[in-house]
This record gives structure tokens, sequence and C-alpha cells, in this order.
């Protein structure tokens, strides 16, 4: 038996025609036919993957126009918007293809930043990196920002809006005269001091910096700022605040804080001076004696305000001036301007305190208050030194 195994072992070795020998040719055909098609299986599948990948890449490529455009359209941007917010509404208007365009050619522009608010033309179906370009060119836009300072009359307000906008002043009168069909609602013409209400547009023009669109109204101008200023209002809780922790309405405490934003040198001393004015004619009932209420009739007659040194007890004492603090006792008729979010706030919420009097001590305009007048005549006598002209001086 071993023989015969050693016989056939060597037949083998010796690579004769046995089975053996056949299915290892046969074996090594089949391999190389299978590398060849799996060298083709990866050559489709190579070609399908890059086939794939070339087709969903196009899917992260922004949507994007060429060249500059077509037809010209006018563009408005409003107030702190995003540079997303300013690419969708260039999408909605077909300026650019899409938002993710224009936030590339925006992220390309470092000056992208400063794209400012107002009404610009630009042109349909333009490439961003063009849209972009005349956002920051100045000759594209077409409104121009106007700043309305804080504690500017109404009268003040519509010369600089029509100086800004070409609308005659009287077309911003005209439009002032019914404050409710401006959006103030009836119920901030209300008084719990029994006092009449001076039912204006003043007081309610809130102080800002505004781009307004070219074709805007005189009526839509003033919407627009009186709309501001129920939103600033609004967002600080002043109606709600004034009435509950005051125990006045709002109407009164918007008096307060314009003429704490006439009478105070700076921020700080906003709500001190609405304190004095709360005490002066709720607590003590007595005359406000701001100079300013008189200044302010002054203005509405067509005349130069003064300094308060310069006032003739005349005009102080005026009769006919229903805006008279010198001899009437509480608050005048209505505000006097449009305060700022600051002089609001500070005749929301004044501190708690006895004064009842007032005086600009230094020329960076800080003022000293007190309680009685032996503390306010110290403090006049130190407004003196420090070289601020009073009557007393």
């Amino acid at each position: 038996m071993i023989d015969e195994l050693d016989v056939a072992f060597e037949e083998d070795a010796d690579g004769g025609g046995s089975r053996g020998d056949h299915r290892a040719r046969k074996g090594r055909g089949r391999s190389a036919v299978a590398l060849v098609l799996t060298l083709l299986l990866f050559t489709v599948l190579g070609g399908g993957i890059y086939l794939g990948y070339t087709k969903i890449a196009g899917f992260f490529v922004a949507a994007d126009y060429e060249g500059a455009g077509s037809n010209p359209v006018e563009i408005t941007i409003i107030k702190n918007s995003s540079l997303t917010e300013i690419g969708n509404v260039l999408v909605k208007a077909d300026v650019v293809k899409s938002t993710k365009a224009f936030l590339e050619a925006a992220d390309a522009e470092p000056r992208s930043e400063n794209i400012q608010a107002g009404t610009y033309v630009l042109r349909r179906q333009m490439a961003a990196e063009q849209a972009v370009a005349q956002l920051l060119d100045p000759n594209t836009r077409l409104s121009k920002g106007v700043t309305i300072p804080e504690g500017k009359t109404a009268k003040q307000t519509f010369e600089l809006l029509a100086k800004a906008t070409g609308i005659p002043v009287k077309d911003f009168e005209a439009a002032a005269k019914d404050p409710e069909a401006l959006g103030v609602p009836d119920w901030w013409f209300k008084r719990t001091d029994g006092k009449p209400v001076s039912k204006t547009a003043e007081g309610f023009l809130f102080p800002d910096t505004y781009e307004f669109d070219p074709k805007a109204t005189a009526p839509q101008i003033l919407k627009t700022m009186v709309e501001h200023f129920l939103t600033v209002t609004g967002e600080i809780g002043f109606a709600d605040g004034v009435q509950k922790n005051l125990a006045v309405s709002p109407y009164e405490a918007l008096i307060v804080a314009s003429l704490a934003q006439a009478e105070a040198g700076n921020a700080d001393d906003l709500p001190k001076v609405a304190r004095v004015a709360y005490n002066r004619a709720y607590k003590k009932k007595m005359p406000l004696q701001f100079d300013v209420t008189t200044n302010y009739w002054l203005e509405l007659n067509g005349k130069k305000a003064k300094h308060s040194g310069q006032l003739t007890e005349a005009e102080m004492n005026d009769p006919k001036n229903p805006y008279n603090s010198e001899t009437v006792v509480g608050l005048p008729i209505g505000p006097i301007n449009s305060p700022g979010k600051a002089a609001l706030t500070g005749a929301q919420k004044p501190p708690v305190a006895p004064w009842l009097f007032f005086v600009a001590i230094d020329k960076a305009g800080h003022s000293a208050f007190a309680a009685t007048d032996a503390e306010h005549e110290k403090n006049k006598k130190k407004a003196c030194d420090n070289g601020i002209k009073l009557s007393d001086c």
C-alpha cells in the first residue's frame, strides 16, 4: 500500500497528464478572468462614484447669475438687517439667484459689514459679487439717513425732515395735527391730574436715525416715527410701569420725560430731574419753574429761545402760555419735545428722593440736587464759583 502511494505522488510531481494537473491549470484561468472582471468592476464603479460626486458637488455650489443684470429695480434694506436678511430681500426681488451666493460674495468683501439701510437701485439677475459691490456704492443709494436728536421739538423735527426729504414743512405740520391718524392710541391722551391735554404729535416722534423710502409721504414718515415710539415704550414697559409705580398716566410721565430731556445736562441726571418734577407737581403741588417751558412757548410763537438769565418776567409769567410752569402749579398741558429712551426710562423709574431743586454746577452739565432752600443756595454758590452764569451770581 505504501509503495502505491509513493508512485502516485511521484507521478504528480513529475508533471504528467494527471487529473490533478488539469484542475490546477483550470483554476489559474478562472483567477485571471476574475481579476479582469474585478478591474472592470472597479473601473465602472469608480466612474459612477466620480459622476455621482460631480452631481452631488453641484448641489453645494451656490446658484448664481452672471453679469451685471438686466432691468433696474429699487430695493429697500431696513435698519439693522443682517446679511442673510439682505440676501433674502435680493432673492425675492430676483436681483441675485440665491442667498448663499450673496453670502459667499459678501464674505469675500470685508466692507460688506458696512452695507447701510436705505433704498438702492440695483438690477434684476445680477451676479452676487456685483450686487455686493453696488450696495457698497453710495451712488446707487437713493434714500439718505436723517438723524433726529433727542430733545428736538416737533417743529425742529419737521425742519430736519424737510431738509432731508425735500417735503415741505407745512406737509409735516398738516399730518401732525391728527396724532391718532398717525397711530397714537387714544388712551395716551389721558391725565389723572384733571388738567387739559395738548392733543398733538409732540413727544411721540421718537428721536433716532431713520432711512425713509424716497417715495414716502409726510404722513407715512411720521407714522414710522410714531410706530418706533410705541415699540420703544412697549419694550421698556413704560405705560404699565408709570401707572403701577407712580400712579400717574403715561401721558403725564411722557411730559416729565420731555422736561427732563430739556433740563438735564447729562444722562445721569435725567431720572433725578424727573424726580424733582414729580415732587413739585404732585407731592408739594407747586409750580415747576422750569425755564424750558417758557422757551418752548416762545418757539411755538416763532421766537428764539433764550438763556435762563435773559428771560423777562413778562415772558415767564405770560398768562396766555398754556405751558407756563413759573406761576402755574403742576405739569404743563403736554410734552415740549421728543424724549429719548434714557429720558423715558428715567421718568418711568426715578430715584426715591425729596429733591425740589437742582442747578447746573459745572460746564460739563452736571447738576446738584437739593431738598431745601438752604441746600439749593449752597449749590448755586458752587455753580457761581465754577463760572456758571446764574442770575444770582
